[in-house]
C-alpha cells in the first residue's frame, strides 16, 4: 500500500493498519514465522494495542485511537550483535527529530530509549533483534508514543502527551510518516558506516547528560553525573568514587 506522506525509500511504504491487536511486535513476529515474504521497512500500526510491552517487562497503556502504537521491520544485517545499541540510537533519534519541530529543546532521550519532555515520558520503544550467527538478521521495533491522550492512569505518574503539552490535537498518520522518514535517514547513516555520527548525535540529546542527579542501584540511592553511553549501550555514571558502568536493569533514575 503506497502512501504519499511516506516520502522515504522503504520505511512505511508497506503500511498495515489494524483496529485491534495484542501487540504489534507479536503480530509482526507471527507474520515472519509464517515464512511469508515481508518487505523491509514494513510498518504495523494499531488503533488499539491491548497487551503492549515496554522495557523492564512493563506494560504500555494507550487510549485507543489517541496515540501511536506501531512496529517497524528492519533487516540490519550489516550490524553485528555487539553493535545493536547503534540501532537503538538511530530509532531514538528518528523519533526525536520528528517531534523536535513541535516540542523544541525540552525534548530529550532518556537512556536507553525513552522519549521525554522535561521530566515527563512521551513514549518509548522495545527492539527485539533476531540474530543469524553474529549478525542481526532482522529487528522488530515496537514504538509507543502519546499523542492526543489527555488523561492517564494513576500508575503512569510521569506520563504526558503532545496534546497535553501543546493543547492541540495532531494527525497520527502525519506524525507516523515523519517518524518513519527520520528513522530511515538515521538507519541509512548506519548502513553507510557512520556509526559514531549516530551515537554522538544521540549523546547530545541525552536526558540529564552532564547534570548531577540521584540514581538508585542495588537498593542504594546515590548522586552521580551521566558522562557517556558506551558502544555496548552501558551507561557511564561518574560518582565520587569514580566512573561506574550500568546496564538497564542495574540502575534507576530518581525523580526529585
Amino acid at each position: 500500500m503506497q502512501n504519499n506522506i511516506f516520502s522515504g525509500l522503504f520505511v512505511g511504504q508497506n503500511l498495515v493498519s489494524l483496529k485491534e491487536v495484542d501487540s504489534t511486535n507479536t503480530f509482526l513476529k507471527n507474520i515472519l514465522s509464517n515464512s511469508k515474504p515481508v518487505p523491509d521497512g514494513t510498518v504495523i500500526m494499531a488503533e488499539h494495542q491491548f497487551a503492549g510491552r515496554g522495557q523492564r517487562e512493563n506494560t504500555w497503556h494507550a487510549e485507543p485511537g489517541k496515540n501511536l502504537t506501531f512496529s517497524i521491520l528492519l533487516r540490519p544485517s550489516f550490524l553485528s550483535a555487539s553493535q545493536q545499541f547503534y540501532l537503538t540510537c538511530a530509532v531514538s533519534m528518528g523519533i526525536y527529530d520528528a517531534l523536535h519541530p513541535l516540542l523544541r529543546d525540552s525534548l530529550k532521550i532518556k537512556w536507553p530509549n525513552d522519549i521525554y519532555y522535561g521530566d515527563n515520558k512521551l513514549g518509548g520503544m522495545l527492539i527485539e533483534n533476531i540474530l543469524q550467527g553474529t549478525q542481526i538478521k532482522s529487528a522488530i521495533i515496537g514504538i509507543g508514543l502519546n499523542v492526543n491522550q489527555q488523561n492517564f492512569p494513576d500508575n503512569a505518574v510521569n506520563a504526558t502527551s503532545v496534546r497535553k503539552i501543546l493543547q492541540k490535537d495532531y494527525d497520527l498518520k502525519n506524525i507516523l510518516a515523519e517518524i518513519c522518514n527520520h528513522i530511515e535517514a538515521y538507519y541509512l547513516h548506519l548502513k553507510a558506516g557512520r556509526l559514531e555520527f549516530v551515537r554522538d548525535t544521540y549523546l547530545n540529546r541525552l536526558y540529564r547528560l552532564n547534570e548531577r542527579h540521584q540514581f538508585k542501584s542495588n537498593g542504594q540511592v546515590f548522586e552521580g553525573v551521566i558522562k557517556d553511553v558506551k558502544e555496548s549501550g552501558l551507561l557511564l555514571v561518574e560518582q565520587d568514587t569514580g566512573g561506574q558502568l550500568y546496564n538497564l536493569k542495574e540502575i534507576e533514575f530518581v525523580n526529585t
